[in-house]
């Protein structure tokens, strides 16, 4: 998550990325009533997924010139699952000297989050925390409708998506802005190796945020075809 040009936030100089287990912790949906009026929910942490996760965060810092590594949890409270989190970002943090490795208390992440943002490099995160801080963060830069996602697995297999949900409050009305979805295929293409149509696509948007046509989220009065009208021109515009 970056600043985008010409988008208004309350922050500069923003420039994170949100790294989040994504098959596991509260999420695995392990649920049920032990009595009437009293429901447990199982919090699933495995070493496998933690140091899997961990492993992508230092490579993903690594290929991409990163300084740290912030692995953010709740171990202090939650000492066995989130400290087996911790343990296996530790552990693999060993492996990659030239990158700084920290841990952040979530809560106090947040606070510090929406006080100093620019700290931040790469934050490392359980499925929940993740969640959670990708929103926060989304807020740092323009809102969720900027934002991109990508949710990677193995033998190089990738799903690419906007971080924001489907918006059924403004379904059908032709107002949601595509701006995180276009820059979610930015993050497909370079996966792809397609890394010149990437930038392309990429020069397109920011020619774009450079004009006044933009969505009403980020202080424009453009439809969803609108905005996505004026990238398709920008694109056949010579480079």
């Amino acid at each position: 998550m970056s600043n985008l040009p010409n988008v208004k936030s309350r922050y500069d100089g923003v420039d994170l990325v949100i790294v989040r287990e994504n098959t596991e912790d509260l999420y695995a949906g392990l649920e049920h009533t032990v009595v009437p009026g009293v429901v447990e929910s199982l919090k699933i942490i495995t070493e496998v997924a933690s140091t899997r996760i961990s492993q992508f965060a230092f490579e993903h810092a690594r290929r991409h010139q990163r300084k740290r590594v912030t692995a953010v949890h709740k171990a202090n409270i939650m000492k066995l699952s989130d400290g087996l989190f911790i343990e296996c970002a530790r552990r693999v943090s060993k492996d990659y000297p030239e990158i700084q490795y920290d841990e952040r208390i979530v809560d106090a992440a947040c606070m510090q989050l929406v006080m100093f943002p620019e700290r931040f490099d790469v934050l490392l995160m359980p499925n929940l925390y993740g969640d959670i801080v990708s929103d926060l963060c989304a807020g740092l830069v323009g809102g969720l409708g900027v934002v991109p996602g990508a949710n990677l697995g193995a033998d190089g297999v990738g799903v690419f998506e906007a971080v924001h949900g489907s918006a059924p409050d403004i379904a059908g009305q032709n107002l949601a802005n595509p701006l995180a979805l276009l820059l979610s295929s930015v993050l497909m293409l370079h996966h792809l190796h397609e890394d010149a149509v990437a930038d392309r696509v990429m020069r397109a948007i920011t020619a774009v945020l450079a004009g006044t046509v933009r969505t009403r989220d980020i202080g424009g009065t453009a439809s969803t075809t609108e905005f996505a009208t004026a990238i398709c021109r920008a694109l056949d515009r010579p480079q």
